[in-house]
């Protein structure tokens, strides 16, 4: 007798590649192939000809730097709240992983990027693995509370390393070294670098989301009780997915430390999670590169309102009303017309 699966029926090729990149499977129309394929590989194309385009001065490189790195954390929470419909409220706290790890190993002089990332990478993930493995065990309102208590605990953590600067942050003495050449030290070298990370983690999260592994992830969403009813168990693909989603996250901030060369508790607190969620929900939970038009979009919204008022974080709320009604599959399917329903298999 075969083991479980979930697969009925081969799907059509356009369903197929539809289903890679967390979408439900629908008529591979001309709309559907722009959201699946030109979509996301435009956007990669033109922050790569932007610096040559008129947009390669400092604070043009610095701001696109930011936005990359925002959409680089998004795309991770999307894998769990588009992925496998978990809403977590501490997906800071890997970003303040990644970015302590940078400044402890800089605070004790090392600075070789071979050693910096990986272990800004692997810390994040422990993190999140050993926090998963508790809150995983909750669901639904319970899960989202218990992730925003390890996120504060995390952050309040952050703020009692006295030796890292605690309340006050520390400052690095100067940007990861490569084989011992400072090449992150020029704007437009970080640029590309970040754009390249934000093209493999998407490239990785698309993957994931085509294999076997995303189908079942996908179907743990849905209906969990019919995934254990067919043989499977939901727990361990939760876990893979909010480890994997943590490691994207200690790789944004290692960069963000990076881009900043300064880091603080702020990193970590509950209003970037709150960011970062607003973010993928202003881009549309249909489509994995959803996550990153919301960051971009997110980015530009701060830009803007900053300058009009200090408390404009008070306008993103009713922002975010007016987009759920007024586009109820986000930007992408503002953007290409149609909804795409977050419960399909995404």
């Amino acid at each position: 007798m075969s083991g479980p699966s979930l697969r009925q029926a081969a799907p059509a090729p356009g369903a197929q590649a539809a289903m890679a990149d967390g979408a439900a499977p629908t008529a591979a129309g001309p709309a559907a192939r722009l959201s699946r394929d030109g979509l996301p590989l435009l956007l990669f194309a033109l922050l790569a000809a932007a610096p040559f385009a008129g947009f390669g001065d400092g604070a043009s490189l610095t701001l696109m730097a930011r936005a990359m790195i925002l959409a680089l954390a998004a795309t991770g929470l999307w894998l769990l709240v588009g992925g496998a419909g978990l809403i977590s409220l501490g997906h800071a706290a890997t970003l303040g992983c990644g970015a302590y790890a940078v400044a402890i190993l800089d605070a004790h002089g090392i600075t070789e990027g071979a050693i910096v990332f990986p272990v800004a990478i692997l810390g994040a993930g422990l993190f999140a693995f050993l926090t998963g493995a508790v809150s995983l065990r909750t669901s639904g309102v319970h899960f989202i509370m218990i992730t925003l208590a390890f996120g504060q605990m995390a952050f309040f953590t952050a703020a009692s390393l006295a030796a890292y600067g605690g309340d006050d942050g520390y400052t690095l003495y100067g940007r990861t070294e490569f084989l011992g050449g400072r090449l992150l030290e020029s704007r437009l070298v970080f640029h590309f670098v970040c754009l390249g990370a934000l093209a493999l983690v998407w490239a990785l999260c698309r993957a994931v989301l085509a294999s076997r592994f995303g189908r079942v992830l996908r179907a743990t969403r849905e209906n969990p009780l019919r995934v254990q009813a067919v043989g499977f168990s939901p727990y361990p693909y939760r876990l893979a997915a909010y480890t994997l989603a943590g490691m994207t996250g200690g790789l944004a901030g290692a960069l963000l430390a990076n881009a900043t060369e300064f880091v603080s508790p702020a990193i970590l607190a509950w209003q970037r999670s709150g960011d970062l969620l607003f973010a993928v929900i202003l881009g549309g939970l249909g489509r994995l590169h959803g996550a990153m038009l919301g960051a971009f979009a997110f980015l530009l919204l701060e830009e803007t309102l900053s300058h009009v008022t200090a408390h404009w974080r008070l306008l993103f709320g009713p922002l975010l009303v007016l987009a759920v009604i007024f586009l109820p599959g986000g930007l992408v399917g503002g953007l290409v017309g149609g909804r795409r329903k977050p419960g399909g298999p995404a």
